[in-house]
């Protein structure tokens, strides 16, 4: 029998995979589309902190963004409050193929949602984020 994790999990990585296939003509790769979609909701964020959204290990990251700097997608800065860190930031290059990007991923979403409720994806929302408050609370404690 499943368990709700092993569910969550399964749906998460069939729902990448969707995207992924749908992506790729736009050259983009799961850790691309990823990177973008963190920087459109939070562009010039700290490079560690992107990556922990991104769910990498800085090196992972790096490699990322060197690809995405060498497309002249994104642009590092230095950090104003701390001289060793980078801000990323999307360039204005970057933004009409962050809209078709952003057409793939709404397009599959509605399809991934058909037949669901508006409340029921309310309602399934406030669940998840419940569960991810409770994991951050059990990350976050110490001791």
């Amino acid at each position: 029998m499943k368990t709700l994790g092993m569910t969550l999990s399964c749906l998460v990585r069939q729902w990448r995979w969707v995207n992924d296939e749908r992506l790729k003509p736009l050259g983009l790769t799961q850790s691309r589309w990823i990177t973008l979609s963190h920087l459109k909701y939070e562009d010039g964020m700290q490079q560690h902190q992107l990556a922990r959204l991104v769910g990498v290990e800085s090196p992972s990251l790096v490699r990322t963004l060197d690809g995405l700097e060498s497309l002249s997608l994104v642009e590092r800065r230095p950090c104003e409050n701390d001289r060793r860190g980078k801000t990323v930031h999307l360039t204005d290059a970057a933004s009409e193929l962050v809209t078709e990007m952003d057409r793939v991923l709404d397009d599959t979403r509605a399809q991934v949602l058909a037949g669901l409720s508006t409340q029921e994806i309310k309602e399934f929302t406030r669940m998840v984020e419940h569960i991810n408050d409770n994991l951050h609370r059990l990350t976050n404690h110490k001791g």
